[in-house]
Protein backbone atom coordinates (compact mmCIF):
# COMPACT_ATOMS: atom_id res chain seq x y z
CA UNK A 1 0.00 0.00 0.00
CA UNK A 2 1.24 3.12 -1.10
CA UNK A 3 1.51 6.02 1.65
CA UNK A 4 -1.45 7.80 -0.23
CA UNK A 5 -3.66 5.28 0.41
CA UNK A 6 -2.97 4.60 4.05
CA UNK A 7 -6.46 4.51 6.34
CA UNK A 8 -7.51 7.81 7.71
CA UNK A 9 -5.79 8.57 10.57
CA UNK A 10 -7.34 8.19 13.72
CA UNK A 11 -8.38 11.56 16.12
CA UNK A 12 -8.92 11.63 19.98
CA UNK A 13 -11.54 14.23 19.14
CA UNK A 14 -11.98 15.61 15.75
CA UNK A 15 -14.27 16.18 12.72
CA UNK A 16 -13.44 15.51 8.46
CA UNK A 17 -15.86 16.82 5.88
CA UNK A 18 -14.92 14.46 2.86
CA UNK A 19 -17.18 16.67 0.31
CA UNK A 20 -20.78 17.15 0.14
CA UNK A 21 -22.41 15.60 3.59
CA UNK A 22 -20.15 13.56 4.21
CA UNK A 23 -18.28 13.96 7.58
CA UNK A 24 -15.89 11.46 9.74
CA UNK A 25 -16.27 11.69 13.87
CA UNK A 26 -13.55 10.50 15.56
CA UNK A 27 -14.78 10.74 19.70
CA UNK A 28 -14.71 8.40 22.62
CA UNK A 29 -12.80 5.85 20.70
CA UNK A 30 -15.48 5.65 18.00
CA UNK A 31 -15.24 5.95 14.42
CA UNK A 32 -18.56 7.66 13.28
CA UNK A 33 -19.38 8.80 9.85
CA UNK A 34 -21.84 11.10 8.61
CA UNK A 35 -24.38 10.57 5.52
CA UNK A 36 -21.73 8.44 3.37
CA UNK A 37 -21.59 9.81 -0.07
CA UNK A 38 -18.83 8.14 -2.38
CA UNK A 39 -19.66 7.37 -5.88
CA UNK A 40 -17.57 9.29 -8.82
CA UNK A 41 -19.04 12.59 -10.07
CA UNK A 42 -21.95 12.72 -12.58
CA UNK A 43 -26.02 12.70 -12.46
CA UNK A 44 -27.43 11.20 -9.72
CA UNK A 45 -31.27 11.17 -11.16
CA UNK A 46 -32.30 15.07 -10.96
CA UNK A 47 -29.30 15.95 -9.46
CA UNK A 48 -25.59 16.16 -10.86
CA UNK A 49 -22.30 15.63 -8.66
CA UNK A 50 -19.44 17.05 -9.45
CA UNK A 51 -16.62 16.07 -7.46
CA UNK A 52 -15.96 13.14 -5.20
CA UNK A 53 -15.20 12.56 -1.94
CA UNK A 54 -11.78 13.30 -0.76
CA UNK A 55 -11.13 9.98 0.68
CA UNK A 56 -12.94 7.06 -0.37
CA UNK A 57 -14.47 4.59 2.01
CA UNK A 58 -11.62 1.86 1.49
CA UNK A 59 -10.08 4.16 3.74
CA UNK A 60 -11.82 5.02 6.67
CA UNK A 61 -10.78 1.68 8.18
CA UNK A 62 -12.92 -0.33 10.83
CA UNK A 63 -16.02 2.06 11.46
CA UNK A 64 -18.36 2.02 14.59
CA UNK A 65 -21.42 3.31 13.48
CA UNK A 66 -23.05 5.62 10.68
CA UNK A 67 -25.62 8.62 10.96
CA UNK A 68 -27.86 8.96 8.05
CA UNK A 69 -30.04 11.86 8.30
CA UNK A 70 -32.59 10.93 5.62
CA UNK A 71 -32.47 7.95 2.62
CA UNK A 72 -34.73 9.75 -0.01
CA UNK A 73 -32.22 11.74 -1.60
CA UNK A 74 -28.91 10.48 -3.72
CA UNK A 75 -26.79 13.35 -2.43
CA UNK A 76 -27.06 12.39 1.35
CA UNK A 77 -27.15 8.84 0.67
CA UNK A 78 -25.83 7.69 -3.34
CA UNK A 79 -25.05 3.97 -4.24
CA UNK A 80 -21.84 3.44 -2.70
CA UNK A 81 -22.98 5.15 0.75
CA UNK A 82 -25.79 3.05 0.86
CA UNK A 83 -23.65 0.14 0.54
CA UNK A 84 -21.52 1.28 3.03
CA UNK A 85 -24.09 1.83 5.45
CA UNK A 86 -25.69 -1.48 4.91
CA UNK A 87 -22.37 -3.04 5.91
CA UNK A 88 -21.80 -0.99 8.72
CA UNK A 89 -22.18 -2.56 12.17
CA UNK A 90 -25.03 -0.25 12.70
CA UNK A 91 -26.87 2.65 11.09
CA UNK A 92 -28.91 5.09 12.98
CA UNK A 93 -31.32 6.75 10.58
CA UNK A 94 -34.96 8.26 10.70
CA UNK A 95 -37.55 5.55 11.28
CA UNK A 96 -39.28 5.05 7.98
CA UNK A 97 -35.36 4.48 6.44
CA UNK A 98 -34.56 2.03 8.99
CA UNK A 99 -36.19 -1.14 6.87
CA UNK A 100 -34.60 0.23 3.73
CA UNK A 101 -30.98 -0.11 5.33
CA UNK A 102 -30.21 -3.85 6.55
CA UNK A 103 -31.11 -5.51 9.48
CA UNK A 104 -27.81 -3.70 11.49
CA UNK A 105 -30.63 -0.41 10.97
CA UNK A 106 -32.66 1.49 13.82
CA UNK A 107 -34.76 4.51 13.15
CA UNK A 108 -34.85 6.91 15.88
CA UNK A 109 -37.81 9.37 16.27
CA UNK A 110 -36.93 13.14 17.67
CA UNK A 111 -35.68 13.08 20.71
CA UNK A 112 -34.69 9.89 21.43
CA UNK A 113 -31.41 7.98 22.12
CA UNK A 114 -29.30 4.95 21.75
CA UNK A 115 -26.43 4.77 23.80
CA UNK A 116 -22.80 3.50 22.43
CA UNK A 117 -20.12 2.02 24.10
CA UNK A 118 -16.67 4.43 23.83
CA UNK A 119 -13.71 2.69 22.99
CA UNK A 120 -12.07 5.01 25.07
CA UNK A 121 -12.68 3.35 28.46
CA UNK A 122 -15.28 6.48 29.32
CA UNK A 123 -18.65 4.70 29.47
CA UNK A 124 -21.29 5.43 26.53
CA UNK A 125 -21.83 7.78 23.42
CA UNK A 126 -25.10 8.34 23.64
CA UNK A 127 -26.88 9.30 20.08
CA UNK A 128 -29.80 11.65 20.22
CA UNK A 129 -31.93 12.43 16.87
CA UNK A 130 -33.18 15.74 16.85
CA UNK A 131 -35.66 17.43 14.78
CA UNK A 132 -34.69 19.23 11.14
CA UNK A 133 -36.71 19.98 8.47
CA UNK A 134 -35.96 19.59 4.86
CA UNK A 135 -37.35 22.66 3.04
CA UNK A 136 -39.19 25.94 3.94
CA UNK A 137 -41.34 25.86 7.15
CA UNK A 138 -44.49 27.06 4.81
CA UNK A 139 -43.71 24.22 2.43
CA UNK A 140 -46.47 21.51 1.06
CA UNK A 141 -46.37 18.78 3.80
CA UNK A 142 -46.91 14.78 2.98
CA UNK A 143 -49.16 12.75 4.56
CA UNK A 144 -46.59 12.06 7.58
CA UNK A 145 -46.35 15.90 8.08
CA UNK A 146 -42.81 16.21 6.49
CA UNK A 147 -41.84 18.71 4.10
CA UNK A 148 -39.83 17.33 1.11
CA UNK A 149 -38.85 14.29 3.29
CA UNK A 150 -38.40 12.74 6.66
CA UNK A 151 -35.27 14.19 7.91
CA UNK A 152 -33.46 14.06 11.26
CA UNK A 153 -30.01 15.88 12.84
CA UNK A 154 -28.21 14.36 15.63
CA UNK A 155 -26.67 15.40 18.88
CA UNK A 156 -23.24 13.22 20.14
CA UNK A 157 -22.74 13.10 23.73
CA UNK A 158 -20.89 11.61 26.81
CA UNK A 159 -19.38 12.42 30.04
CA UNK A 160 -15.81 14.31 29.40
CA UNK A 161 -16.26 14.78 25.63
CA UNK A 162 -17.51 17.99 23.67
CA UNK A 163 -21.48 17.66 22.89
CA UNK A 164 -21.80 17.50 18.98
CA UNK A 165 -24.96 18.97 17.05
CA UNK A 166 -25.04 16.76 13.61
CA UNK A 167 -27.36 19.29 11.63
CA UNK A 168 -28.51 17.06 8.69
CA UNK A 169 -30.13 18.94 5.63
CA UNK A 170 -32.02 21.17 8.22
CA UNK A 171 -33.81 24.85 6.69
CA UNK A 172 -35.23 25.58 10.03
CA UNK A 173 -34.20 28.27 12.42
CA UNK A 174 -37.01 27.16 14.64
CA UNK A 175 -35.79 23.87 14.72
CA UNK A 176 -32.49 25.16 15.70
CA UNK A 177 -33.82 27.17 18.70
CA UNK A 178 -35.74 24.48 19.91
CA UNK A 179 -32.45 22.13 20.08
CA UNK A 180 -30.80 24.81 22.09
CA UNK A 181 -33.46 25.24 24.89
CA UNK A 182 -33.44 21.12 24.74
CA UNK A 183 -29.82 20.71 24.41
CA UNK A 184 -28.49 24.09 26.11
CA UNK A 185 -24.61 23.01 26.55
CA UNK A 186 -23.53 21.92 22.63
CA UNK A 187 -19.84 22.62 22.33
CA UNK A 188 -19.60 22.46 18.48
CA UNK A 189 -21.98 22.00 15.28
CA UNK A 190 -21.90 20.30 11.97
CA UNK A 191 -23.98 22.57 10.06
CA UNK A 192 -25.20 21.49 6.41
CA UNK A 193 -24.97 24.89 4.23
CA UNK A 194 -25.13 25.57 0.54
CA UNK A 195 -28.46 26.95 0.17
CA UNK A 196 -29.45 24.03 -2.02
CA UNK A 197 -32.35 24.94 -4.54
CA UNK A 198 -34.14 22.47 -6.59
CA UNK A 199 -35.57 23.39 -9.77
CA UNK A 200 -39.78 22.92 -9.36
CA UNK A 201 -39.35 22.49 -5.50
CA UNK A 202 -40.97 25.09 -3.59
CA UNK A 203 -40.81 28.05 -5.64
CA UNK A 204 -36.41 27.12 -5.28
CA UNK A 205 -36.29 28.21 -2.30
CA UNK A 206 -33.33 26.87 -0.18
CA UNK A 207 -33.87 23.10 1.14
CA UNK A 208 -30.85 23.67 3.25
CA UNK A 209 -29.53 26.83 5.29
CA UNK A 210 -28.06 30.09 3.69
CA UNK A 211 -24.43 31.36 4.52
CA UNK A 212 -26.65 33.63 7.10
CA UNK A 213 -28.99 31.09 8.84
CA UNK A 214 -25.85 28.91 9.82
CA UNK A 215 -23.92 32.27 11.20
CA UNK A 216 -27.34 32.65 12.89
CA UNK A 217 -27.60 28.84 14.11
CA UNK A 218 -24.15 29.14 15.54
CA UNK A 219 -25.31 32.14 17.21
CA UNK A 220 -28.40 30.95 18.54
CA UNK A 221 -26.76 27.48 19.42
CA UNK A 222 -23.72 29.24 21.41
CA UNK A 223 -21.37 26.73 20.55
CA UNK A 224 -17.02 27.34 19.83
CA UNK A 225 -16.66 25.32 16.96
CA UNK A 226 -18.50 25.42 13.93
CA UNK A 227 -18.30 22.37 10.63
CA UNK A 228 -19.85 23.59 7.55
CA UNK A 229 -20.61 20.59 5.49
CA UNK A 230 -22.60 19.99 2.37
CA UNK A 231 -21.55 23.33 0.21
CA UNK A 232 -19.88 21.59 -2.30
CA UNK A 233 -19.75 18.75 -5.07
CA UNK A 234 -23.24 19.30 -6.42
CA UNK A 235 -24.53 21.69 -9.10
CA UNK A 236 -27.90 22.52 -7.19
CA UNK A 237 -25.67 24.76 -4.77
CA UNK A 238 -26.48 28.18 -4.70
CA UNK A 239 -23.77 29.13 -1.95
CA UNK A 240 -20.42 28.22 -1.31
CA UNK A 241 -17.28 28.58 0.96
CA UNK A 242 -17.10 32.67 0.21
CA UNK A 243 -20.21 32.73 1.40
CA UNK A 244 -20.41 31.30 4.61
CA UNK A 245 -16.91 33.29 5.00
CA UNK A 246 -18.51 36.52 4.76
CA UNK A 247 -21.82 35.68 6.55
CA UNK A 248 -19.64 35.09 9.89
CA UNK A 249 -17.29 37.71 9.00
CA UNK A 250 -20.34 39.99 9.15
CA UNK A 251 -21.88 38.58 11.81
CA UNK A 252 -18.64 38.50 14.21
CA UNK A 253 -18.36 34.75 14.43
CA UNK A 254 -15.42 34.36 12.33
CA UNK A 255 -13.39 32.64 15.35
CA UNK A 256 -15.99 29.59 15.30
CA UNK A 257 -16.03 28.72 11.45
CA UNK A 258 -13.39 25.60 10.52
CA UNK A 259 -13.38 26.05 6.56
CA UNK A 260 -10.38 23.31 6.33
CA UNK A 261 -9.76 21.66 3.02
CA UNK A 262 -12.00 18.47 2.71
CA UNK A 263 -10.01 15.12 4.53
CA UNK A 264 -7.82 17.73 6.75
CA UNK A 265 -9.27 17.30 10.43
CA UNK A 266 -11.03 20.37 13.29
CA UNK A 267 -10.85 19.73 16.41
CA UNK A 268 -13.90 20.01 18.40
CA UNK A 269 -12.93 21.96 21.09
CA UNK A 270 -12.75 25.19 20.73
Amino acid sequence: MRADEEDLPRQECAVTVLGGPTAVIDLGGLRIVVDPTFDDPGPHGYLTKTTGPAVPESRLGPVDAVLVSHDAHPDNLDDRGRAFAVAAPLTLTVPSAAARLGPRAAGLAPWSTRTLPRRDGGGDLTVQAVPAVHGPEDGERDPHGHINCEVTGFVLSGTGLPTVYVSGDNASMRAVAEIARRVPDIDAAVLNAGAARVQGKFRERPVSMDARRVAAAAAVLGVAVVIPAHYDGWTHFSEGRAELETAFDEAGLSALLRLTGHGSWSALRG
